[in-house]
Order: structure tokens, then C-alpha cells, then sequence
């Protein structure tokens, strides 16, 4: 696994949100910096807390010009539930195929109650208006993470 880094370009992607809308990274840039958060997967315990985090401070995001935007590889539907039973007020991504995963570098072998697969690690990125990736964020836990990321910002 080869995680991006702060100074390379994010890849360019187009994937369904949680309304089954199609959304590119260049739209998302458009008007703000992009906090760009791969989760393992919807409605469990630890993705709900990370969030619910993000959520809640959403204004003080915005106030320094950045969206959050959540991506996992759940179906639409899954993230449409999500979305209405957590309230999230920002944008998920489906990448099913977990294509955007594995071109950020999250996608690699994982350890869970002693069983190994493959699957998405839990880390940010912070992409700037141009594109390019100036902080990664992978030192967290779900439940600090909106406030490392406000921290650094």
C-alpha cells in the first residue's frame, strides 16, 4: 500500500454520492478545499462517531473554506441510510469497485479479531483548490478525529 503524500496531485475521479448523483473531484474543488475521508464502512460503530464528528462542525469548516467528503466502497443505498439516520449534512462516495482507494494509497491488507482481508484504511486527505494534496491526516482516532483536522487547519 502507497499512501499519497502532501505535495503530489489527487487523482481525478467520478463516483455516485449518497443521492446516486455523479460527482468529480473538480466539481468539489470548484468552491472549496476538499477534507477527503475514506471510512471502512457505513452505519458501524466507529465510521458513525468519525461522522458524527465531522458533522457537527461542519460551519467551522466551511469558515476556512473546506468541505468533508466521506468515501467507502458501500452500495448508494447504504450511504443514503446512513446519511438520513446520522444526519450528516455533507457528501458521501460510493466506490464499489474501491478504485479511488487504491489510487490514494488506503486500500491494503488489514487485521481485525484475528482474521486478515483486504480493505480500506482510515485515513484524510486535505486537497487544495488546485488539487494538490497538502495534509494527510492517518494519526487519529474516530472519536478526535474532527478535531485533529480543525486543529491543523
Amino acid at each position: 500500500m502507497q499512501t499519497l503524500t502532501a505535495g503530489q496531485s489527487a487523482p481525478e475521479f467520478s463516483l455516485l454520492n449518497q443521492s446516486g448523483e455523479q460527482v468529480t473531484l473538480k466539481s468539489l474543488l470548484a468552491n472549496h478545499r476538499v477534507l477527503l475521508y475514506f471510512y471502512p464502512k457505513a452505519m458501524t460503530p466507529g465510521c458513525t462517531v468519525q461522522a458524527c464528528g465531522l458533522r457537527d462542525i461542519k460551519a467551522e469548516l466551511l469558515a476556512k473554506n473546506v468541505v468533508a467528503v466521506g468515501v467507502s466502497t458501500d452500495p448508494v443505498k447504504s450511504l443514503a441510510k446512513f446519511v438520513e439516520r446520522d444526519q450528516l449534512n455533507f457528501m458521501l462516495l460510493s466506490d464499489p469497485e474501491h478504485q479511488l482507494a487504491e489510487a490514494f494509497g488506503v486500500w491494503g491488507e488489514k487485521k481485525f479479531m484475528g482474521k486478515i482481508y483486504d480493505g480500506i484504511h482510515r485515513i484524510s486527505f486535505l486537497i487544495e483548490q488546485n488539487g494538490v494534496i497538502s495534509q494527510v491526516f492517518d494519526t487519529f482516532k474516530t472519536s478526535n478525529h474532527h478535531e485533529v483536522v480543525l486543529k491543523a487547519l
